[in-house]
């Protein structure tokens, strides 16, 4: 038995939301140059070795299931509770990232669809901040539009967290969009 056996087994198809999704954080785990393990529990998905800490969030118009009509693009879950092993959950919830990438797999047919083809793929990115003046759990495709601006492509997209990294020191000339 090896891994790539297990991965067949447990993954088999990459539209499905929860592998699109842990794709999607790959993908941003490696514009970002992490080297940091992705751990099931954080509070976010992804940290970069410098401590930036990035949720990461999916959607697609094509699902692994048959359609009548593309899926609408909305991401949720944009708050969220923290959990310790002393504390366990937090009472309020709460924005956990610095930054947050949403990620669109961009295919319109089941025939076109590639996951892996990260030319498919649009990133939105967001700081803290502004999600936080919206004070919302969840946002359609023209919310994130208007507070990230264009999206990146996954080549761009490691710069583009950069430059919008809120913590103190790192960034102070961003300016719209909070770029």
């Amino acid at each position: 038995m090896v891994v790539a056996d297990f991965w067949r087994f447990a993954m088999p198809d990459l539209k499905v939301n929860n592998t699109r999704g842990l794709l999607a954080e790959f993908l941003v785990h490696h514009a970002v140059g992490s080297r940091q393990p992705r751990v099931e529990w954080a509070s976010h998905d992804v940290e970069t070795d410098d401590g930036l800490r990035i949720e990461v969030k999916t959607s697609a118009y094509m699902q692994a299931w048959e359609q009548c009509r593309h899926s609408d693009i909305r991401f949720s879950g944009l708050r969220a509770r923290t959990w310790t092993p002393m504390a366990g959950y937090s009472g309020t919830k709460s924005y956990n990232a610095d930054v947050y990438v949403f990620a669109v797999q961009t295919a319109r047919d089941h025939a076109a669809y590639d996951p892996l083809d990260t030319a498919q793929w649009e990133f939105y990115v967001v700081a803290r901040p502004t999600l936080e003046k919206l004070d919302v759990d969840s946002l359609g495709l023209a919310a994130v539009r208007t507070a990230a601006g264009e999206p990146v492509d996954v080549h761009a997209l490691g710069d583009r967290i950069r430059s919008l990294d809120p913590r103190p020191s790192r960034n102070a000339g961003a300016s719209d969009h909070g770029r």
